[in-house]
């Protein structure tokens, strides 16, 4: 389909809908890391889990994939805030896994005050939050979006709600006020990505299920695209990628 994806020194793969959906392998995702295997890194806008969580997530479904191969777009988020901000008073919009990894790295979720909103996936978003977060910005609080997708393919293919349509909430209530957004296709998971394997950008090819996101991403870094097809990867992917 392209001519550089054999020849290609390394492999980014998107999580949700390409490789999983829910807690469940899609089709042709278990051979394709076989025959990737070393080869490859999990680049997502996840920005629920930690990439310990997916490492055992992964290794209960009988794959080993190492930690630092897992990367996702809320923990960078959280990482990218404490290479800038160390000790910030963050806000975080998100889940308690989350929460607990931005105190491993020495931020601050605590307080009253705040230097950062964080907005992740959270399960609990409420009218509260939401009053929280406005109130924080208005105060001067400055704005990070773990993950721009407002949705991601559920396991029969509906939507299922992600940071971005929750950041969307926040902006209706704080105005479009400059952020700072970390997942794709900004470039920092890519190139994140490409550096854990070695690789530059134009030596890899990204797989993933959405051309606006790892697609987008992807060629703005001089990477291939290689598209899978809705629900899983397709006959040809897994036949074209030599074991």
């Amino acid at each position: 389909m392209l001519p550089n994806v054999h020849s290609a020194r390394g492999y980014l793969i998107d999580l949700d809908g390409t490789l999983m959906s829910g807690r469940h392998l899609l089709p042709g995702a278990r051979e394709l890391l076989s025959r990737l295997e070393g080869r490859f890194a999990i680049v997502s806008n996840d920005s629920e889990h930690t990439p310990l969580q997916l490492m055992s997530r992964f290794a209960d479904l009988g794959i080993a994939i190492p930690a630092d191969r897992i990367i996702l777009a809320g923990t960078c988020a959280l990482e990218s805030i404490a290479r800038r901000q160390p000790r910030a008073r963050v806000m975080v919009l998100g889940s308690t896994p989350l929460r607990a990894y931005a105190r491993r790295l020495g931020l601050d979720v605590d307080q009253p005050e705040t230097d950062v909103v964080l907005v992740a996936r959270d399960r609990r978003f409420n009218y509260g939050k939401l009053a929280a977060a406005a109130e924080a910005m208005a105060s001067g609080a400055e704005l990070v979006v773990a993950c721009p997708d407002t949705t991601h393919p559920g396991p029969s293919g509906q939507p299922v709600p992600e940071a971005g349509a929750l950041a969307a909430a926040v902006l209706a209530c704080a105005g479009p006020v400059p952020h700072t957004v970390i997942g794709k296709p900004e470039p920092a998971l890519f190139r994140l990505g490409c550096e854990r394997l070695g690789i530059e950008p134009e030596e890899g090819v990204m797989i993933g299920d959405n051309p606006l996101t790892d697609g987008a991403g992807a060629r703005a870094l001089g990477m291939t695209f290689w598209q899978a097809m809705p629900g899983g990867l397709n006959e040809a992917l897994r036949e074209l990628i030599p074991a």
